[in-house]
Formats: C-alpha cells, sequence, structure tokens
C-alpha cells in the first residue's frame, strides 16, 4: 500500500504542474519533451543495475504501454489544459481507473459482473454531465483531448501492470522510457527551435515536476506496487487522486473548485470504488 500511495501521490501534480507551465513551454514540450529527460534518467539506472534488456516476447507490449503512458496521457493531456483548468481535467481523467480495467478486462477476456458496468456507467455519466455543464451545455473539445488521454493511461498501465509482475515495475518505465525517446527526440526538437526558453521558474519547475516525478519516479513507486501484487490495496489509493489533484491545483494555482465539481468528483470516486469492489468480489462460477 506505501507504495501505491506513493505513486499517487506523485501522479497527482501532475495535472496542476503541466497547467502551470503549459502557456509558457506549449503542450509538445510539457507532453513529449518530460519523457526525454526521464529516459536521460533511465539510461543511467539501467547502466548502474546492469539490468538486462526485454525479452523479445515482451517488445510488443513495452512498446504498447510506452505509447500509452509515455506518449498518449501526457501529449493528450497538455493539450487539453491549454483551454481547461487543473481542476476540470483532473476530474475528468478521475475515471482512469475504471478505463484500466477495462483494458485488462478485453486483455485477458474476463467477464466482471453486472455491478461493475453498471458503476462504470455512472461514473462516465457523471464525468459527461459534469463536462457538460462545464462547457455550457455540451463538453468542450479540451474533453475530447482529456478522452484520448484517458484512453491512452488506461491502456498503459494495464500493459505496465502485467509486464510489472515479470519484468519488475522500474524495469518497466526504464525501458518504456527508452523506446519511446528516439521517436520523440525530433518533435520536441523542432519545437524548441521555434521557442523562447527564456520563460518563468514557474513554468520550470512544473516541467521539472511532471519530468522526474510524474514520468520517472512515481512510475517506479506504482509499477513496484503492481509488481508486489499490491493492485487492490493500490487501486484503492487511485480513487484520491482527484480530489488531490483538485487540492494541488486550488492551493498552488489559486483555481476554484465549484460545488458541482465537488459532486463530479465524489460521484466518479464513489463509481470507481464500486467498480473495485465487485472486481474484489466476482461473481461465482
Amino acid at each position: 500500500m506505501l507504495f501505491g500511495a506513493l505513486g499517487v501521490l506523485g501522479f497527482s501534480g501532475t495535472l496542476p504542474a503541466t497547467r502551470a507551465a503549459i502557456g509558457e513551454l506549449g503542450p509538445v514540450v510539457m507532453g513529449l519533451g518530460r519523457a526525454l529527460v526521464s529516459a536521460s534518467l533511465a539510461v543511467l539506472v539501467l547502466w548502474a543495475t546492469g539490468a538486462r534488456r526485454p525479452r523479445r516476447e515482451q517488445l510488443l507490449p513495452l512498446a504498447v504501454a510506452s505509447a500509452g503512458v509515455v506518449i498518449g496521457f501526457p501529449l493528450f493531456a497538455a493539450i487539453a489544459l491549454r483551454t481547461v483548468p487543473a481542476v476540470h481535467a483532473s476530474i475528468v481523467v478521475g475515471l482512469i481507473p475504471i478505463v484500466t480495467a477495462v483494458a485488462a478486462v478485453v486483455r485477458h477476456g474476463e467477464r466482471p459482473r453486472p455491478l461493475f458496468w453498471a458503476a462504470s456507467a455512472l461514473g462516465v455519466l457523471a464525468v459527461v454531465v459534469f463536462a457538460a455543464a462545464e462547457g455550457a451545455g455540451r463538453p468542450q473539445l479540451a474533453d475530447l483531448w482529456l478522452l484520448l488521454a484517458m484512453i491512452s493511461a488506461g491502456i498503459g498501465y494495464a500493459e505496465g501492470g502485467m509486464l510489472a509482475r515479470d519484468m519488475g515495475g522500474w524495469r518497466v518505465i526504464c525501458w518504456a522510457l527508452l523506446l519511446a525517446a528516439p521517436v520523440l527526440a525530433l518533435p520536441v526538437g523542432l519545437d524548441l527551435a521555434h521557442r523562447s526558453l527564456h520563460v518563468s521558474a514557474r513554468a520550470w519547475s512544473g516541467f521539472a515536476y511532471v519530468s522526474v516525478v510524474s514520468m520517472f519516479l512515481a512510475f517506479f513507486a506504482w509499477y513496484k506496487s503492481l509488481a508486489l501484487g499490491g493492485i487492490a490495496a493500490g487501486g484503492q489509493m487511485l480513487l484520491f487522486q482527484p480530489l488531490l489533484s483538485a487540492l494541488w491545483a486550488a492551493l498552488l494555482l489559486g483555481e476554484s473548485i465549484a460545488p458541482r465539481a465537488w459532486v463530479a468528483a465524489l460521484l466518479v470516486l464513489g463509481s470507481v470504488a464500486l467498480s473495485r469492489w465487485s472486481q474484489m468480489h466476482p461473481r461465482s462460477p
């Protein structure tokens, strides 16, 4: 449970940190550039530990995990955060645990209880209503980007969690970063060539956080919790990530949390908790 809690605590600062820097550094640097910094750290860790290379059959799942958590989620979330507050994004992506569970169901061919699907539908409905209320009657374009971010994260978590049982959590994120780095170098380099790096300390602090904590250290703790068989405990801690993220956004960025945001966050928390409970108490054969 400790590793799961540390991972979630690290993840909870991701959206506020991205929002703090996105106006000055842009979505390419904030979404993809962070992985290049993290990949540099991963090289040092792999070299220092003499870690063996992934086996051939692990490369495809590793590439899927990399596409989800190293490329997809950071980039899509960064694009969304150009136009919506971190509080809004935190509540919408609060459904990531459900998306992760659905990805695992598809991957393993499991048949969850009807309660799982009912709880998932409740969470989706809560997010759709909240997004529509925030967007003057209909979801915004940013909500589509957040949806893509959720799907990316869910698939990446599911694949990474499976690999962590065999490879170890820290090796999963290190190799996922190294796989993505060559693909990301060109777009990040081109973006930097046309962007001024004379930005505020706040922007660099946000970039440093997502590069070192969100993309690296938090994954060490999170995948470690999965490798130790603590998926249930880690999942329970993940319930509080939307609330933690919203609180960080309010404290650090001065964003307001409207009453409807609290209601939506609690409904999402409840739906995810119910779906988790249904997974931990599967129906009898």
